[in-house]
């Protein structure tokens, strides 16, 4: 049977987990829909996390990300969406991710977001 989008994403466990070290995820190819004209938006996103205990499975990670493909959503939420779930399955040590989206209307758009464990634990 051929894959189908999901929101689920799965784990493994770190083999390393008393290390520091980086997992760097490069994916060109993110597509979401304009929520104001419905019109296909595309963004390459960078994701670069510090693992804990867990790292994300990658072919968890490319459903997931199709499963936006259908989906109309803001630059910005959908790149925070998009860290806040994968904290929320992996609770990595530190996470960026970073959304290049291409030029619509003659603007290009870069959104960053960042979680650290340490600075979280802080504000509680």
């Amino acid at each position: 049977m051929p894959s189908k989008p999901s929101k689920n994403l799965e784990t493994f466990k770190n083999p390393a987990p008393a290390r520091d070290y980086e997992i760097a995820f490069d994916c060109p190819e993110f597509t979401c829909l304009c929520p104001l004209t419905g019109q296909p938006d595309f963004a390459h996103f960078k994701i670069r996390y510090v693992p804990d205990e867990t790292c994300i499975e990658l072919k968890s990670l490319k459903l997931y990300l199709w499963s936006y493909r259908d989906e109309g959503a803001f630059h910005e939420a959908v790149t925070n969406r998009v860290l806040d779930d994968l904290v929320k399955a992996c609770a990595p040590r530190h996470m960026q991710v970073e959304a290049d989206w291409w030029v619509r209307g003659g603007i290009a758009t870069k959104v960053t977001v960042t979680f650290d464990k340490k600075a979280a634990k802080k504000k509680k």
